[in-house]
């Protein structure tokens, strides 16, 4: 059995770093950098996923000492082989419908937008859901549910559902079609990370993963348009389905 003591950590650092993301707060309240081109809600967005990891790590080197994220430098290049190379794939198709659908494109932006804005910013994103979803919330989910049967799998379903609801208020504003498809890949692609870090119990593999996963956004930067075209809309949802297919797949073999 867990111990509570720990169990109530996890849940409120998850609850915090997942406001701290959704919201950009406190990091909004006092910063406004403006860069040539570059967004100021990016600089914030980074400056609180640099808090967010700072708060974890006090809380992994306090009050959480016995937790074990899984973040290990072992066996990553097979790991990657292994389960990484339909992420690569779909990331390529989606990446080309977006370039299809906002061609021809209306914006030429500087270098560093395209740096900071399409790689910089996703690294973040990438290793702050994945700390929070997988590491602490699929993680305690699975302890949660003890040695009983499909443990994994119901961990992974729960807080990919949780990930997929998510996304409903990063896409407020979009047509309504939008929310719907993101809300539903979203929990897709949390079902294919999950699913991955259960196989690895390496937290490195999922967060290598989805941030080649985001990698496909870059095509925005060169578009004034925030709206997903639907040859890039439909292609995502079906790409991201049939990852978490994979997932789903990966979990059930033995």
């Amino acid at each position: 059995m867990i111990n509570k003591r720990i169990s109530i950590s996890v849940i409120i650092l998850t609850i915090i770093m997942t406001f701290m993301e959704m919201t950009a707060l406190p990091a909004a309240l006092f910063c406004n950098i403006q860069i040539r081109d570059i967004e100021p809600i990016y600089f914030s967005l980074m400056i609180n996923f640099v808090l967010a990891f700072a708060l974890c790590y006090i809380c992994k080197k306090t009050i959480i000492k016995e937790w074990n994220f899984g973040l290990r430098f072992q066996n990553i290049p097979n790991d990657l082989k292994k389960y990484g190379i339909p992420s690569l794939a779909a990331t390529l198709i989606v990446a080309i419908a977006f370039c299809i659908g906002l061609s021809p494109f209306n914006h030429k932006p500087t270098i560093y937008r395209v740096i900071v804005e399409g790689i910089v910013y996703y690294i973040g994103v990438a290793v702050m859901e994945e700390i929070y979803l997988r590491g602490l919330l699929q993680n305690i989910i699975e302890k949660w549910f003890g040695k009983r049967n499909n443990a994994a799998l119901f961990a992974v379903m729960i807080s990919s559902a949780l990930f997929g609801f998510g996304h409903i208020f990063g896409a407020l504003g979009q047509p309504i079609l939008t929310i719907i498809c993101k809300a539903v890949w979203a929990a897709a692609l949390g079902i294919y990370f999950g699913a991955v870090y259960v196989k690895t119990r390496n937290l490195w593999i999922p967060i290598i993963l989805h941030f080649i996963v985001d990698l496909c956004g870059i095509p925005f930067c060169f578009s004034k348009s925030n709206q997903y075209p639907t040859i890039g809309l439909l292609c995502c949802l079906s790409m991201y389905l049939l990852l978490g297919l994979y997932g789903i797949y990966m979990i059930r073999k033995k």
